[in-house]
């Protein structure tokens, strides 16, 4: 028999959604009456009761005005009460994705002076603990989790990303902002998803049969074995490298794989690997479902690039799959598309341009997503650029645009290729967003277009602005056919719209023979904070 629980997402100091059905969940005996009343000074607002199906309790409450006001939740269970305080009715969004939305306040640029300076009361944060495995280790330490207010030692481990959108999001609309932070560093999409969501698209089927394929044969004590093994001698590793690094800041990573030997990371891929699919669903999504929430950002990309042109397909399903999980079928789900980037000894293998260009598929055909276009947001030989600023701005722009419809659509996103129009020597394209034209952060002239004929023969091309359009042609090419914009890992970012965000990178079509990829691509260094 299960005692008598509420789920941890559940505590004092949290931010329950406003304007919409509040669902308090958890566990208690089979058909136990569990009661929910929210009251505010002393005074009930609303009460409702469920009882236990299969030793688990959900109870709806009416939606609720926004406010700042301090409310008390109390859920009891026969003599059993849990009585939660200082809450307010505000805007949650979960943060979820890899290591870039897991990124620490306090290890961002100016993160430290935020910490010390900012002092913000309208901005809280609850995180799911990061966890490979349900066992009784996970659920005593989940019982630990609690809702956070701000303070410089409890924001400090927040997401940075997450911060600063909910912060610019919290004194735009003058309410309190909760966010639930739902992340890990490198991880792929198919780790946040449930198997049947993956086994209803063939085409990502992929993800299941190559993890089928490692665990094959494997008893659970063999898994156990391999991945405690690789923890250990990755421990040992880590240590090492960070002493090696803490040294000499500049020696390159082959280097130091050559003294140390390679890195293992991330370890066997197995039942105990946090990196499997449907692993993270089951182990931090899954238990915090289906807490109401306005919508979510998502920045992930990355742990997919050895399978780009799947990522479309992944990507769509997954957001079907989270709006099935918190039974928002309209669930806003607003991401970062990937920026420019590329370690300093690897070739350019233009997989991330694949990713993007699926990212941006998804903006465009997935209603209720926004697409916060970070290309100039990158660092070169980083993964983890440090400037967040930028990234929570555009996400913050969407949802004042997609979900709060305070932001018209032309202020919320940059330029969008939309048609190009080839005739004789020159291609002209066309775009959504580009009113009041196009300009140049640096330089003279724009930088990162390519023009090909019908031999796909790819070469560097002049663009000159037309009004709200873009006028493209090379010496080399007397009938082009094709033009592509930023179509590498990483490179130049110079051209505008007029409201100051970055032209979009796109192609003019799939057909146009861009080099293949190289299918897994051997990781170059770790991906995950």
């Amino acid at each position: 028999m299960h005692p008598f629980q509420v789920a941890s997402v559940f505590s004092s100091n949290m931010v329950l959604q406003g304007e919409n059905i509040i669902r308090v969940f958890g566990w208690a005996p089979e058909g136990a009456k569990v009661v929910c009343t929210l009251c505010c000074e002393d005074k009930v607002i609303c009460e409702n009761a469920a009882f236990a199906k299969d030793e688990r309790f959900e109870v709806e409450l009416p939606p609720q005005p926004k406010s700042k006001q301090s409310y008390t939740l109390t859920v009891t269970c026969g003599e059993e009460a849990k009585v939660m305080t200082n809450i307010a009715i505000g805007e949650v969004w979960l943060c979820g994705g890899q290591s870039n939305m897991e990124m620490e306040l306090q290890n961002i640029k100016d993160g430290r002076e935020m910490l010390a300076n900012d002092n913000t009361k309208n901005v809280r944060f609850y995180y799911t603990q990061k966890r490979a495995t349900i066992d009784e280790e996970f659920l005593r330490d989940e019982a630990m989790m609690v809702w956070k207010e701000f303070s410089p030692s409890d924001a400090a481990c927040w997401s940075g990303v997450g911060y600063l959108f909910g912060k610019q999001l919290a004194d735009t609309l003058d309410c309190v902002v909760g966010l639930i932070g739902c992340n890990w560093g490198g991880t792929s999409a198919s780790a946040w998803m449930d198997r049947e969501h993956i086994e209803q698209v063939r085409d990502i089927n992929v993800y299941l049969s190559e993890y089928e394929e490692k665990i094959a044969g494997k008893s659970l004590e063999v898994q156990k074995q391999e991945y405690d093994a690789y923890v250990k001698q990755n421990d040992e590793w880590q240590a090492a490298c960070a002493k090696m690094y803490s040294e000499n800041p500049t020696i390159e990573w082959d280097e130091v794989q050559q003294i140390l030997g390679p890195c293992q990371w991330p370890g066997p891929i197995n039942e105990y690997n946090p990196f499997r699919p449907c692993g993270l669903y089951e182990t931090m999504l899954e238990r915090i479902a289906p807490f109401s929430m306005r919508g979510a950002i998502f920045y992930q990309g990355e742990s997919d690039d050895h399978h780009p042109d799947l990522y479309d397909k992944l990507f769509g399903a997954m957001i079907e799959n989270w709006r099935t999980l918190f039974r928002e079928p309209r669930l806003p789900l607003l991401f970062v598309q990937l920026p420019m980037h590329r370690y300093k000894n690897d070739p350019d293998y233009k997989h991330w341009p694949k990713v993007r260009e699926a990212q941006n598929h998804v903006f465009q055909t997935v209603k209720h997503t926004g697409m916060a276009v970070a290309i100039d947001a990158g660092e070169f030989n980083e993964i983890h650029p440090k400037d967040k600023r930028p990234v929570a701005d555009r996400l913050c722009r969407q949802a004042l645009c997609e979900v709060y419809e305070t932001l018209s659509a032309k202020e919320a996103n940059g330029p969008l290729f939309r048609e190009a129009y080839f005739e004789g020597a020159t291609a002209t394209l066309y775009f959504d967003y580009s009113e009041g034209g196009f300009r140049l952060s640096e330089g003279e002239t724009p930088v990162g277009f390519e023009i090909a004929g019908e031999d796909k023969a790819f070469v560097s091309a002049n663009a000159a602005f037309s009004g709200e359009t873009i006028v493209v042609s090379a010496e080399q090419v007397a009938e082009p056919k094709y033009v592509r914009y930023l179509w590498t890992n990483y490179g130049p970012v110079n051209v505008y719209g007029a409201n100051g965000l970055p032209l979009a990178p796109f192609r003019t079509s799939a057909d146009d023979c861009v080099e293949e990829t190289a299918t897994n691509v051997a990781i170059q260094q770790i991906m995950e904070l």
